[in-house]
């Protein structure tokens, strides 16, 4: 029995849910490190392993998405992780005020809260992912990408706004109170969202394929050589992307003499020119183009190799100073990230439902977990090598452009690791299991 593909409504309400998830991940990422920070006196430190955690746990992503796929159903496990997502983000805020009074049992509830933040993104996006991949038509993948990830811009922006004025003036019991409504409102437009999104037939339409057990089908997914390959650029150009995204403000502190204020205009900046991206590689992907601007591939590649050519600029700005162009400079570097990211998102559609059947979960569970991780290395490998660049060198200029030229040189290799895999290609029903060199 096949399944009609999803339509543009269908998109929409699961860009509400990523919306949903954005909203939690928010107050977490920012709100709460800010606070404990500020005014909870508590070293930068700690927020930022919480982080880390977090995504260490997400290497859990593989077997959220195989239970997707053993169950049938995708929007079981995006509400489940929903569930868990909103409790770890009260938790977390609950730590959080725990932190100001009993310092031991807030970072000991804050851990468990984080780890719980973790299982539930893996399990919301995961699923969400692996739903849009095996219902969205090929020539809707980057458009239908784009709208999911605007969505969830707009969960950032719209949290951030409305909490901010609840949250003054700060006390512990208006957290409290803001976190447990964004919780709340979370769960319930999710649940509205997938509500009959799959209906009974997402069954019945795969109830004749057996069952498999966790360990086999993620061997079965590594063993396919393009499954692995993306896995590896996944993690290559989520760790450069990661790598300058903690580093670029202070960079423009020390070296352009930006104030805070500043500063954050420029990651603005940034963030218009990865909107713009996104909206490019949307459009040239989609059947309105005719194919006549390129495919996700291309995009994916040159998008890689512009993110390496504006750092390279960079590189630049690190050594000439103020006299840089800086602003353009950063909004390139922002639309050519964007367009990457939205093109090898809708190649990873592609790829999740082009092998054997019954694994588009596993596939995507493994690019998620390889994100994770560079996430999870990016921020400590960025700031640690500009820490220990500007240590060897005094001049806070080329200390910068050092970073920013290995920087480059991993989005070089990640345009060479996209350009060997095509989601068009037929896979091999039987591929021998390698080791990672094989994959580079």
């Amino acid at each position: 029995m096949s399944r009609a593909p999803l339509g543009w409504l269908g998109v929409v309400r699961l860009g509400l849910v990523q919306s949903s998830l954005g909203a939690i991940v928010v107050l977490t990422t920012s709100t709460l490190n800010r606070i404990m920070v500020v005014e909870m006196g508590l070293p930068a430190l700690l927020p930022g392993l919480l982080l880390a955690w977090h995504y260490v746990v997400q290497v859990l992503r593989p077997r959220m998405g195989h239970g997707s796929d053993q169950g049938r159903r995708c929007t079981p496990w995006i509400l489940g992780g929903m569930l868990t997502l909103a409790a770890g983000g009260w938790l977390a805020a609950l730590a959080t005020v725990w932190m100001g009074s009993q310092p031991g049992l807030g970072i000991a509830l804050a851990l468990v809260a984080y780890g719980l933040i973790g299982v539930g993104v893996a399990a919301s996006g995961t699923s969400l992912l692996t739903l849009l991949a095996k219902r969205v038509a090929a020539e809707r993948r980057a458009a239908a990408a784009t709208t999911v990830w605007i969505l969830m811009i707009a969960g950032f922006v719209v949290t951030a706004a409305v909490s901010g004025q609840f949250l003054d003036p700060f006390t512990p019991e208006r957290l409290l109170m803001v976190s447990g409504v964004v919780a709340a409102c979370a769960v319930v437009v999710t649940a509205l969202a997938v509500l009959g999104l799959e209906g009974e037939e997402a069954a019945a339409a795969e109830a004749a394929r057996p069952r498999q057990a966790f360990g086999p089908a993620l061997r079965e997914a590594w063993a396919e050589p393009r499954a692995r390959r993306f896995t590896v650029f996944v993690f290559v150009s989520m760790l450069a992307y990661s790598m300058q995204d903690l580093i670029l403000e202070p960079f423009a502190g020390l070296v352009f003499g930006l104030t805070p204020g500043g500063t954050t205009r420029l990651s603005g900046t940034q963030h218009a020119g990865a909107l713009v991206g996104m909206l490019l590689a949307a459009g040239a992907g989609s059947r309105w183009a005719g194919g006549r601007w390129g495919s996700l591939r291309g995009w994916t590649v040159w998008g890689c190799v512009a993110s390496g050519a504006a750092l390279g600029g960079l590189v630049a700005a690190g050594l000439i100073g103020p006299a840089w162009p800086l602003r353009p400079n950063v909004f390139l570097l922002g639309a050519a990230s964007g367009a990457f990211s939205i093109a090898a998102i809708g190649s990873m559609m592609g790829l999740a439902g082009a092998g054997e059947g019954g694994r588009e979960g596993v596939r995507m569970g493994l690019w998620g977990a390889a994100q994770a991780l560079a996430f999870a290395l990016g921020g400590v490998v960025g700031t640690a090598a500009s820490d220990l660049a500007r240590l060897l060198i005094s001049d806070a200029g080329p200390a910068y452009a050092l970073v920013f030229l290995a920087n480059a040189g991993l989005f070089l290799g990640a345009a060479r690791l996209a350009w060997g895999v095509d989601a068009r290609a037929p896979v091999p029903r039987t591929a021998p299991v390698g080791v990672l060199k094989e994959a580079l």
